[in-house]
């Protein structure tokens, strides 16, 4: 049996390195890059730029997932995780590594199980759907563990009698997920263009 499963993890091995380097990188990019307020056209109230490259992660996961199955994938996830917050200890402060770890493990695995049932439908619904979930979990548990009780800054949104003075954080968080669903639709593109290369195993195999 410990044989059995020092062989498959061997294998895997050999087969998740090149998304284990791109998910770290993804991961280790946005923990730095969130901790920048956009400041272009004045959104730096509303965003930061890891919205825009965090989302990365659920194509690479997405993409492995399609070629591998769901257990490649987590371990995918599981190996990233460990990597990608190694690096973010030194690239980040401890307190945003932590938050990172615990939003990108929470939030990848719950786009694993989505993507994984909904795998047989239309090519398009499992990678929106998981990414959705997924971000949007990812997005609650990394804001409130990385900024909640620490950036204390106050910020009013909304137009007219429709307005809300929060922590900014908050508006960040809402800000974060809007790009992040903006983001998921325009992950479908490479996505849908490599369905074709990134095709199952098993179907590859018998073709």
């Amino acid at each position: 049996m410990e044989h059995a499963r020092g062989l498959f993890l061997k294998v895997q091995a050999r087969r998740l390195w090149a998304p284990v380097i791109a998910m770290a990188l993804v991961v280790l990019a946005s923990n730095v890059a969130v901790q920048y307020p956009f400041t272009t056209w004045g959104l730096e109230d509303y965003l930061t730029w890891g919205a825009f490259t965090y989302p990365v992660a659920f194509l690479v996961t997405d993409l492995t997932n399609r070629r591998y199955g769901a257990s490649a994938a987590r371990l995918l996830v599981v190996a990233g995780f460990v990597v990608a917050l190694a690096a973010s200890v030194v690239a980040a402060t401890p307190r945003i590594a932590f938050a990172s770890g615990t939003a990108f493990l929470v939030g990848q695995l719950l786009d694993i199980g989505v993507f994984n049932r909904l795998r047989r439908l239309a090519w398009w619904k499992a990678p929106l759907t998981g990414s959705l979930v997924g971000s949007a979990l990812d997005t609650a548990l990394f804001f409130t563990l990385a900024f909640a009780g620490d950036v204390t800054d106050l910020a009013t949104y909304g137009a007219g009698a429709l307005t809300a003075t929060v922590p900014v954080w908050i508006g960040w968080a809402v800000c974060d997920f809007l790009v992040k669903v903006a983001m998921a639709l325009a992950m479908l593109v490479p996505y849908g263009a490599l369905l074709g290369i990134v095709r199952p195993v098993v179907e590859a195999r018998a073709s």
